[in-house]
């Protein structure tokens, strides 16, 4: 055994003990779901860090940088100003002490909100997840030459399936502690590693196309919108953030973390961007790629940085893979038992039938998922698919019932709804390669536009149903 693949399986082996641990001590739902809603600004801003820079980060990220250089720090600037604007709703989230985004929804708007929130939160979670096992693969695969890829995805889906069906969100959230830490650390020691290892500005000039040299670079105005609209729109609507402000320990503890974890992600995923330019320098048009860009940092981490280093760097971003692919697999198992079942086919079930039917849908999820992971090789692209059917599909309406008062049941189910819809025909259709117009312009145009014009058509909410968002300023509604 070699250190790589050692060194993950004894981080693989400790997620096992502390997830069959604290897997004892859940109880009830809110144990499972929210952890008791005990959690401190720091773990709170750890689990965010952590779950939220994921493969999508890592892998898709790196994947843009390798195609068209130090343009890509663009990315990250989708994501900050979905993280900023959700700053601004953090505590009022928080305030209202409920479980999921559908919780939220019913409150503001009905059960039909709630229900169609469910099924949008559901297929765009699970699409997440299913590129997390690739990448979780991948690191494998490199990790111990020889093991073929469908087999390393097969043990990563398992492991992953298996560990969040023990832990729920108590565990999930202590051992992002350490995932997050390691995350900052492992990163920002490998950097100048590498940059030494390309030779500085001129190594890396000396290899790149021109064009990757450049601030914009290749990327036109479009095309940089196409890249911003999506992480922006998952950030702000994202039910797994929101899953953690309702874990806090109370609505300042929400807010801070946010920003925290704002200067966090700007952080870690500025370093990413720059740690995948430099190893594009160092394994340019690389064989050991496989074809599959996204690699490069693990690659380069696996074959140009001293072995310790290396291991240390594979197994933080397997860790990063991992912290991910849990926070979005739990997300769809507690929707679907907390929106669809306990809520309308059996309201009076115990807590512990609740805890173990979530497990059992952590597990059929993480079967569909592992479907999903078969059919394309793509994670940039998956990714900002998934991000529009969230993004599209809930945020609007999630974010207008927490701040505007003229939004309306009729609306935000319009809304819903619309958006989810033209993101699954534009792309089924194969409009966005005959337009030219990537799906997040128009899904999210739909979005919006219904969600406006439905609720100034349709009756204002009453008072009552406004007051736990607005409170007295809910009678000038």
């Amino acid at each position: 055994m070699n250190i790589y693949f050692g060194m993950m399986l004894a981080y693989m082996l400790i997620l096992a003990v502390v997830g069959t641990i604290k897997g004892r001590s859940i109880k009830t739902q809110e144990d499972f779901a929210v952890a008791g809603r005990t959690l401190s600004t720091f773990v709170v801003f750890a689990t965010m860090l952590a779950t939220w820079t994921g493969t999508g980060s890592i892998f898709g990220n790196a994947e843009k940088t390798y195609r068209v250089g130090i343009a890509a720090l663009i990315l990250p600037l989708g994501e900050l100003t979905g993280i900023a604007l959700l700053s601004l709703v953090a505590a009022k989230a928080r305030r209202l002490s409920q479980i999921t985004v559908q919780d939220v929804l019913e409150q503001r708007y009905n059960a039909t909100a709630r229900v169609f929130g469910a099924i949008t939160l559901v297929a765009a979670a699970v699409t997440i997840v299913s590129y997390q096992y690739r990448a979780a693969g991948a690191i494998l695969d490199l990790a111990l030459p020889g093991l073929s890829v469908s087999t390393a995805i097969i043990i990563a889906a398992v492991f992953i399936v298996i560990y969040t069906a023990l832990a729920g969100m108590y565990s999930v959230a202590y051992t992002d502690v350490v995932m997050g830490v390691t995350m900052i650390v492992g990163m920002t020691v490998a950097l100048p590693f590498f940059w030494a290892k390309a030779g500085g500005t001129a190594g890396v000039a000396g290899v790149l196309p021109s064009d990757h040299l450049k601030l914009f670079g290749p990327i036109g105005p479009m095309e940089a919108l196409f890249l911003f609209l999506p992480p922006m729109l998952l950030a702000l609507g994202d039910a797994n953030m929101y899953q953690r402000f309702f874990s806090a320990k109370s609505s300042g503890v929400a807010r801070k973390a946010t920003i925290w974890t704002l200067v966090g992600v700007a952080y870690i995923d500025t370093v990413i961007v720059l740690t995948a330019w430099v190893a594009s320098a160092i394994k340019w048009q690389s064989p050991d790629l496989g074809g599959i860009e996204g690699r490069i940092i693990a690659v380069a981490a696996r074959y140009e940085l001293p072995q310790v280093l290396g291991a240390v760097l594979l197994t933080t971003i397997l860790a990063i893979v991992i912290s991910t692919a849990i926070g979005y697999l739990l997300v769809p198992a507690t929707v679907i038992v907390r929106d669809i079942y306990h809520r309308f086919i059996n309201p009076e079930a115990s807590g512990r039938r609740i805890v173990w039917l979530s497990r059992a849908l952590v597990c059929a999820l993480g079967a569909i998922a592992f479907g999903i992971s078969t059919l394309s090789d793509e994670f940039l692209s998956v990714a900002l698919y998934a991000y529009t059917i969230y993004g599209a599909g809930i945020t609007p309406a999630l974010v207008a019932a927490l701040v505007w008062k003229r939004a309306t049941t009729p609306g935000a189910i319009a809304s819903i709804a619309g958006g989810t819809g033209v993101t699954l025909l534009w792309k089924i259709t194969g409009l966005e390669g005959t337009t030219g117009i990537d799906t997040v312009l128009p899904a999210i145009a739909v979005s919006l536009a219904l969600l406006i014009v439905v609720s100034l058509a349709t009756p204002r909410l009453s008072p009552e149903k406004l007051a736990p968002f607005f409170g007295s300023e809910a009678e000038g509604a």
